[in-house]
């Protein structure tokens, strides 16, 4: 039985394999096309697009793992029985319910894999295409500190306390400078959300300015804020990945479940 359960799990797996390199091979073909268009924004060259393409492989490694699995596997129990070595097989005294419980200890390796891929590979490898994309892309200069995110946006540097799982923000700072670099305002919200066209919702806002001849502070309720900064960019320069982790999850929950008490 070991024999017969060893040559099942190479059939399997070497079945299993060549699907996945004949799908990730046409996936990554669609992704590098994608990604052309963008070669020459900023420093975006071939190079960039070459890496982005491979860490998104991951990702569909962990998407196409169950389809995958289940054509590999079909194909391989297919290919036993057109050559009669399934009934062989069975004549050798290989019952359906040991069978069931061979393919069962070979599923188990890729439950792993899957678990794998899905909660440790995979949001690491986006994260990093996603850092790779944005620095060749854009100019933006950003570093995250105990005091949360600090993003130079022109003249302006902006500080953002927390980026919550619905990408609003928290506790916004904006520090904004004239051509000589010297400080004109200050402004701080308690919140905001992206609107679309890089136009931020700005809450409980409070707008202090320096001139000459003093300084003078404005509060509003609401306010509309204009930023190169989008959701997508945020999503990179934060902890928050798109794909987030069975653990980034249950941290999530615990935070949103704290701020309702």
């Amino acid at each position: 039985m070991d024999t017969l359960r060893t040559y099942l799990a190479r059939e399997i797996y070497g079945a299993t394999l060549f699907v996945f390199a004949a799908f990730l091979a046409l996936f990554a073909f669609f992704d590098l096309i994608n990604e052309l268009g963008d070669l020459g924004t900023g420093n975006y060259r071939l190079r960039h697009a070459l890496a982005v393409v491979a860490l998104t492989i991951p990702g569909h490694v962990y998407e196409l793992f169950p389809v995958v699995v289940l054509i590999g596997t079909l194909y391989a129990l297919s290919h036993l029985a057109a050559n009669s070595e399934y009934t062989v097989m069975r004549g050798s005294g290989l019952s359906p319910w040991r069978a069931a419980m061979m393919l069962l200890r070979i599923g188990v390796v890729f439950i792993v894999g899957t678990l794998v891929f899905g909660e440790f590979i995979t949001p690491l490898a986006e994260r990093t295409a996603r850092q790779i994309k944005l620095s060749a892309t854009s100019s933006l200069g950003a570093q995250e500190f105990r005091t949360g995110l600090w993003v130079k946006d022109d003249r302006r540097f902006v500080n953002i306390r927390e980026v919550l799982p619905d990408t609003s923000l928290s506790d916004v700072r904006v520090f904004e400078f004239d051509d000589q670099y010297r400080l004109i305002s200050i402004g701080f919200a308690k919140s905001a959300q992206y609107a679309g066209n890089n136009i931020w919702h700005l809450r409980d806002v409070a707008q202090t300015r320096f001139s000459l001849s003093g300084s003078s502070v404005q509060r509003m309720a609401e306010m509309d804020w204009t930023s190169v900064l989008t959701p997508d960019m945020l999503s990179v320069l934060f902890v928050l990945p798109e794909r987030m982790s069975a653990w980034d999850l249950y941290q999530c929950s615990r935070h949103l479940s704290d701020n309702r008490q």
